[in-house]
């Protein structure tokens, strides 16, 4: 049984449709990230899914029960849940007052109470600030506070909202630490809307990709980000390179894609004549110096058009009839002599090619 069902949810603002029909199935103990542009809808079922706000059409559904409507299951259900926003709210009190607030309102006995905070200001490395006013704190501390608030009751889901929106290096590796332990140990279901994409591979089972109020996509980092569903999502998760062509042949599920009189065949079940885009992902592409015999079915001569330090790797602008990036380490750009104007050839598999179609499938 899964812990979240949320079926055809929508919401509007006036005449604007801010959500869009949404359906999604989270397990227990799953992370899962919501990315989009700004204004997507991304807080907006948040709020929807902490039952703050009713849907204005669709059921919510959690560990089975549907808990869209009515008072009293929405008033048990979010016993269950803890909402942090971007913005952490803190009272004018103590670190301690602070944390143990949801527990005083439950009826917890002071003993139970001091023993539960002491643990939870030991997990999130604030012991020393325990009698410190709250409202005093740094944005990343009181991000601490307010996800150790919600956490004392361990809840069995945690909805967290850009949790380290605005937050240092530091802070946000320490907001992301606490994010995994509190999966990891609780098993915590928690669904997390971030604009930093980078985070959702780092801590999420799953990305959802919500764009303009509908869901665009949802599938492990990997299938995100190499394997986009349609256009606007390239697009978004920075697919570097989407080269333009019409299919001129499909052998069996092989296809040959015409890129201006260039050909780059792929795996695919488009018909010939169809136009389409070629999603292939800088890091899938080799580079060499003369042409070698490899598995690899696509393999174009190239010219350098401009060579960046990027950490640990290089990008590499190549134009090779069309455009490409291609990334490596610069170990390897050193011993092959990469500079701007250098002739090299390209290469990537056929399976490396990503096609989407002009409806998106």
């Amino acid at each position: 049984m899964f812990l979240l069902e949320v079926a055809n949810l929508s919401r509007k603002y006036g005449k604007k449709e801010v959500l869009k029909g949404i359906d999604l199935r989270v397990e227990r103990g799953e992370v899962v990230a919501l990315i989009g542009p700004t204004g997507a809808g991304k807080t907006t079922i948040l709020r929807l899914l902490d039952l703050l706000d009713p849907p204005t059409a669709g059921k919510i559904y959690f560990a089975g029960e549907d808990v869209t409507h009515s008072p009293r299951l929405k008033l048990e259900t979010r016993r269950r849940m803890a909402l942090v926003f971007q913005k952490p709210v803190v009272f004018k009190a103590s670190v301690h007052d602070n944390i143990a607030y949801a527990l005083k309102v439950r009826g917890h006995n002071r003993r139970d109470i001091s023993a539960k905070v002491s643990s939870m200001l030991n997990t999130v490395d604030l012991a020393d600030y325990r009698n410190r006013n709250a409202q005093t704190l740094s944005g990343g501390e009181a991000q601490r506070v307010a996800l150790a608030r919600a956490m004392i009751t361990q809840p069995e889901m945690l909805l967290l909202d850009e949790p380290t929106a605005n937050l240092d290096p530091l802070s946000t590796s320490m907001i992301e630490n606490l994010i995994q332990r509190f999966n990891r140990e609780y098993a915590t279901t928690i669904i997390m809307a971030t604009h930093d994409m980078a985070q959702g591979q780092r801590l999420a089972h799953r990305i959802a990709v919500l764009m303009n109020g509908e869901l665009m996509q949802i599938g492990k980092p990997g299938e995100i980000f190499s394997r986009p569903r349609n256009m606007k999502v390239a697009e978004f998760v920075g697919v570097e390179n989407i080269i333009k062509g019409t299919i001129s042949s499909n052998d069996g599920g092989v296809v040959t894609v015409d890129v201006d009189g260039n050909t780059i065949e792929g795996i695919s079940d488009y018909r010939a004549g169809e136009e389409v885009s070629v999603c292939v992902r800088p890091e899938d592409i080799t580079l060499a110096l003369s042409r070698t015999s490899s598995s690899a079915r696509n393999s174009f001569p190239a010219r350098i058009k401009l060579i960046a330090s990027s950490g640990p790797l290089v990008r590499v602008e190549l134009g090779c009839g069309f455009p490409l990036v291609v990334l490596l380490t610069r170990r390897s750009a050193e011993e092959m002599g990469l500079q701007i104007g250098k002739d090299v050839y390209a290469s990537f598999k056929a399976t490396a090619a990503h096609i989407i179609g002009e409806a998106g499938v």
